[in-house]
């Protein structure tokens, strides 16, 4: 792979966590948009993101929670699994999971 800011050839394998994330993320819409032009323009509406979140800095979480926004705003369903306390401010409409003691849990909805 060629990394952008340097020009030069640069392996998948020294990608931080936060880089690794948002490469899986940009794949997965551009694996989308192949699925829709190979499938006659079948959509895929809703896309699932798990975990990830924790390894990016404040900005490139602002720059991927745009992204999601903006997917959300062109009709797409984004599904978010994460424990970052940060994605429950930008994220108005969750269902919440928690753990409680005994091995069981709660689940409530927040619209």
């Amino acid at each position: 792979m060629i990394d952008r800011h340097t020009g030069e050839a640069r392996s998948p394998a020294s990608l931080s966590g936060g880089e690794t994330f948002y490469t899986s993320l940009a794949l997965a819409l551009g694996l989308a948009d192949v699925v829709r032009a190979d499938a006659g323009g079948v959509n895929l509406d809703t896309l699932f993101i798990d975990e990830g979140f924790g390894t990016l800095d404040p900005d490139t979480l602002d720059q991927v929670m745009a992204v999601i926004d903006s997917l959300r705003d062109n009709g797409r369903a984004v599904g978010i699994v994460s424990h970052v306390a940060d994605l429950k401010d930008r994220i108005p409409e969750r269902l919440e999971i928690r753990v409680t003691p005994g091995a069981g849990s709660t689940t409530r909805v927040v619209a």
